[in-house]
């Protein structure tokens, strides 16, 4: 999500180096494989501090579930906070720029966030999964046929399907420009980057000149609404306020800079992340070429064993304790749901992947309580229909030097830089 710089400075402990002896091989930015330490962090130091970040990492499930589910001591309002400060040239061309958005759910608290969240989800409905639902189907059908026809019989599952379709989807649900795919992939790789990544003060520029592009296409689409109307998430907004819903222009427009981000990027990865271990599991992904209903199962063994997001973050109120540790106020806690969701205490076998697993749907990658992922259903039914075409139309796919693919590095975010795989006729 970021350039790689040789020559930038960099956390001293990330990007290769060894960790600390007392942080069991965790590296926060990691993710080729931190499966590994998060097992040992569980077994020896469920709630770690971890100097490299200023956090409390917390790794074992039933201590992250109760943090979720404590939102009054455990504050969201940290969730989209930059992980490295902006340096002062971000922050002159943000503030130049006009940026002034804010998350538009996940890091808001009650009683602002269940105004909010009340108005988004009555627009924010299966009507419109519904309706997107056929043409999500012929997007998927399109991409693969375009891929398969490839006579070097080669193709990459992120870029040439998971890429496109997710964000053409969300375009489409908010009323946006689907020709600009291209464009809101980057300013989302810039969001990712400048959120949650370990960017030099020099490497956040281009990225803040494109989170300003992003804020204000946010707002434009607001006031295109409100001039023009629409059949679309972002009208039904305009229109709920206009009818008296109690939601700014401010906060739709930070509705849309968070839902452009995370109704793709996330789904972008559970497709891809679905192919690749599906792939590396032959014996089941048979069981889908055989048996497509058991798909749902299987996305949500996916989502608990490589789910998009293996991180987030909450700030404590007030002095707490969790899993035995005092946690003082104002400390911030990165709750490990990539480890939460292979916890043997709550998922027997749980570093096996097992799509026939009875509580697979006990996983915490769209989080719990008041912030559980709004848009958990269209994600699923996203990823439920590319596997449905993809076990028609290529049953025979196989991932190609599946030990080269690499991830990017940040804090949150488990995101393939390829899903390489090849097919014979």
């Amino acid at each position: 999500m970021s350039p790689s710089t040789e020559t930038a400075p960099r956390c001293p402990f990330g990007h290769g180096a060894e960790a600390p002896a007392g942080h069991h091989g965790y590296q926060p930015f990691q993710m080729k494989d931190p499966f590994p330490a998060y097992a040992e962090l569980r077994a020896e130091q469920p709630v770690m501090f971890d100097e490299r970040i200023g956090y409390y990492v917390v790794t074992r499930y039933d201590d992250i579930k109760a943090v979720f589910d404590d939102w009054e001591t455990f504050s969201s309002e940290n969730a989209q906070a930059p992980v490295r400060e902006r340096g002062p040239a971000a922050r002159k061309i943000m503030e130049e720029g006009g940026f002034t958005a804010y998350s538009g759910l996940s890091a808001r608290r009650p009683p602002e966030h269940t105004r909010i969240r009340s108005v988004v989800q009555k627009a924010f409905t299966p009507r419109r999964f519904k309706v997107l639902e056929p043409f999500i189907r012929q997007n998927v059908v399109d991409q693969l046929e375009r891929m398969l026809a490839n006579p070097e019989r080669r193709g990459d599952i992120f870029r040439d399907l998971a890429y496109d379709v997710p964000t053409v989807t969300i375009l489409t649900l908010i009323g946006a420009d689907v020709e600009q795919v291209d464009k809101f992939k980057r300013w989302s790789d810039s969001r990712a980057a400048m959120t949650w990544g370990d960017l030099s003060d020099e490497e956040q520029i281009p990225h803040a000149h494109n989170l300003v592009e992003y804020w204000q296409e946010c707002l434009r689409l607001v006031r295109v609404a409100h001039e023009e109307g629409g059949d679309n998430l972002t009208a039904d907004l305009v229109k709920a306020q206009q009818d008296g819903a109690e939601i700014t222009d401010h906060e739709i427009a930070s509705v849309l800079y968070s839902m452009l981000f995370a109704g793709h990027e996330t789904t972008t990865t559970l497709i891809s992340n679905a192919v690749r271990v599906l792939l590396a599991h032959p014996e089941q992904w048979q069981q889908l070429v055989e048996d497509p209903k058991k798909i749902p199962a299987a996305i949500d063994e996916v989502l608990r064993y490589s789910g998009s997001i293996v991180g987030w973050r909450r700030k404590a109120l007030t002095d707490a304790e969790v899993g035995g540790v005092k946690i003082p106020e104002g400390a911030g806690l990165l709750l490990l749901m990539g480890s939460a969701n292979r916890d043997e205490t709550r998922f027997t076998g749980g570093e096996e992947f097992d799509i026939s697993r009875p509580n697979a749907r006990e996983h915490l990658s769209f989080g719990y309580g008041i912030h559980y992922c709004l848009g958990n259903m269209l994600a699923k039914l996203q990823a439920k229909i590319a596997l449905e075409e993809i076990v028609r139309l290529a049953p025979n796919l196989k991932l190609d030097h599946p030990e080269a693919i690499e991830f990017r590095e940040n804090l949150s975010f488990r995101v393939p830089e390829s899903v390489p795989v090849a097919w014979e006729v």
